[in-house]
């Protein structure tokens, strides 16, 4: 039994990765977009969906739930499995994918921030910008060497794990993160930027 899935989103957002999760696994959903640059993501309505008032949110059969990694993860779970798109539960690919999404949204996604901070005020060569730089570029260090022994996060396949990393590290390199010093990790963003599912966000 298939479930009923309503996407809240907006273009060239955090939703983005959303997005393209659903087209890559090509799931049947309602796409209802929330005009954040109007406020709607604050009317009473939306609220009660999601309290931040951000998207991605998602429903599943009127149940809410919001957080790209979380949304990411959960279709991942629910689709991608029977096409081989996420890894089976208990294995240890699946540890791996669970692990290097979150490392993707937490550890490197610190540094993102403080990158964005110092991107905003318009400092990013500052002491604060210089430091997340510096931490990006170590972190940038690790996958460089695990797409080294590879062609994809979780091994010989893509899976969404390359999807929900990439997504992170795509925007990173949009705001200055030193990505094209790592050449392996450069080349690798590029592809899974080329699939058919990334160009949907418009």
């Amino acid at each position: 039994m298939s479930n009923k899935i309503v996407f809240y989103w907006h273009p060239m957002s955090s939703a983005t990765p959303v997005a393209c999760a659903l087209a890559e696994l090509d799931v049947p959903h309602e796409r209802v977009k929330v005009d954040i640059k109007a406020g709607e993501q604050h009317r009473p309505d939306f609220l009660a969906l999601n309290p931040n008032g951000k998207v991605p949110t998602l429903t599943v059969d009127g149940a809410p739930m919001f957080e790209a990694l979380a949304i990411a993860m959960w279709l991942g779970e629910r689709y991608g499995v029977s096409s081989g798109l996420w890894p089976t539960a208990g294995t240890p690919a699946h540890l791996q994918a669970v692990s290097w999404c979150t490392w993707a949204y937490v550890s490197y996604g610190a540094q993102l921030t403080r990158l964005q901070a110092a991107h905003d005020m318009g400092t990013p060569q500052d002491a604060h910008g210089a430091s997340a730089h510096k931490a990006m570029d170590q972190l940038l260090a690790l996958l460089d060497a695990r797409l080294a022994r590879q062609p994809w996060m979780l091994g010989e396949a893509y899976t969404l794990v390359d999807l929900i990393v990439a997504s992170v590290i795509g925007y990173s390199a949009y705001i200055g993160a030193p990505v094209a010093s790592h050449p392996t990790t450069l080349a690798w963003l590029q592809k899974v930027q080329a699939r058919p599912s990334m160009q949907i966000d418009a």
